[in-house]
């Protein structure tokens, strides 16, 4: 099994999810150096992707903006040894569609996660009774490979917590990412079934926030997944990230607000 986290896991995990080149390069990095000073215990580095199926309309304005400035798989990937050299010192998750793997050829695609030191790779369209090739393909690279598992999941779930590397990433809701207001009442049971089988720590995502969620799912699971709430942040500071006078305080008041989602 690869490890993605090589500490005990003594708090609860905030693994923020920002997409590569939104609103450009440079505040990609500033903004990953935030995420890591505000508490996260990992990033998912989103690639922006003309057809996201499980993304919400927030993150899917997010790609759009990325691809207008050029980004790609490629530079998203060369993007991570700069946020190294600044100090980033926590895990990388590469959260990709299969399409862009498949451009590049798996063989290109995992030199490239090996060569620019990605930690972990989480891909939602590829079911994971079609995964086996790309497990064995993280182990030969030590790379985690990201499972999900949602509440429909029901008979699977074992299958898949059992085989999860990392952190098994836990579908709140159905649909696809987004801010909720609530969380179903099954999700307590369907955690309880989940972490069951799980030797890794189990997050949950799609859906998670606010602070008061964080809360309410603490004792549920060992952390959270956020993504829409940060990518709406970034979009309103938008035109500050993309001043350079101005940056500096767009950021901070960036890693203010993911703060709150630090229990």
């Amino acid at each position: 099994m690869t490890a993605l986290f090589n500490q005990p896991i003594n708090n609860q995990l905030f693994i923020p999810f920002i997409t590569a080149g939104d609103p450009n390069s440079e505040a990609t990095i500033d903004l990953a150096l935030a995420l890591q000073e505000a508490g996260a215990s990992a990033i998912e580095l989103g690639i922006p992707y003309s057809d996201p199926v499980a993304d919400g309309p927030v993150i899917q304005k997010a790609s759009s903006r990325s691809l207008k400035n050029g980004m790609n798989i490629v530079k998203a990937i060369k993007l991570v040894p700069e946020m190294r050299k600044k100090g980033l010192n926590i895990p990388i998750i590469l959260f990709t569609y299969y399409n862009p793997v498949l451009q590049l050829d798996q063989e290109s695609f995992f030199a490239l996660l090996r060569e620019n030191t990605i930690d972990g790779l989480l891909i939602p369209d590829i079911p994971f009774e079609e995964s086996e090739e790309l497990r064995e393909k993280c182990k030969e690279y030590s790379i985690a490979f990201i499972s999900l598992v949602a509440p429909t999941s029901s008979s699977r779930i074992k299958m898949i917590a059992e085989a999860a590397e990392g952190f098994i990433y836990c579908v709140s809701s159905l649909g696809v990412t987004g801010v909720r207001k609530n969380f179903d009442d099954s999700i307590a049971s369907f955690l309880e079934e989940v972490r069951k089988h799980s030797k890794v720590p189990v997050a949950v995502g799609f859906g998670v926030s606010s602070r008061e969620q964080v809360e309410q799912l603490a004792h549920m699971c060992d952390g959270v997944v956020v993504g829409s709430a940060l990518v709406r942040e970034i979009e309103r500071l938008q035109p500050s990230l993309l001043d350079e006078n101005s940056r500096r305080d767009a950021v901070e008041e960036f890693k203010n607000f993911a703060r709150t989602f630090v229990s």
